[in-house]
């Protein structure tokens, strides 16, 4: 008779989580940054949410992943202030017919975040850091 011996029973636990590589680095910095352009979609306060959710995801397993996150979001909170900020100012204004011309005001704010969003994102792929202008730190 012909036996084969016996296979050794394949592992049932987990298996032990292998380190990052750079380019996964890289490709979750970047996303910290743009996942804001989430907001772009039609995702309410996706600007926000979109950096946030990265940032809670990956924290603990990249830790590059911490400061990217908190710069994006920092500075998309200082985005959205100021689009809110803006936004009640033009409504307020237009009760003496002015508040009209805040308006392109908000919408500049709003390009201006996404663009440097796209800007920190390439830079985070390249694995450079990346300082945003005008961003009040809210989170250290």
């Amino acid at each position: 008779m012909n036996e084969q011996p016996a296979q050794p029973p394949a592992p049932t636990g987990p298996t032990p989580s292998q380190p990052p590589t750079e380019s996964d680095i890289r490709m979750w910095n970047m996303w910290c940054h743009l996942s804001a352009l989430a907001g772009l979609v039609g995702v309410p306060f996706g600007n926000v949410l979109g950096p946030l959710i990265v940032w809670q995801i990956k924290k603990d397993q990249i830790p590059s992943v911490v400061e990217h996150g908190k710069a994006a979001l920092n500075f998309q909170i200082t985005v959205l202030l100021a689009v809110i900020v803006t936004v009640i100012a033009a409504i307020v204004l237009s009760l003496i017919l002015i508040g009209f011309l805040l308006i392109p005001v908000a919408i500049v704010i709003g390009i201006c975040g996404a663009v440097f969003a796209v800007v920190a994102g390439i830079k985070a792929n390249e694995g450079k850091d990346y300082r945003y202008p005008y961003s009040i730190t809210f989170i250290k």
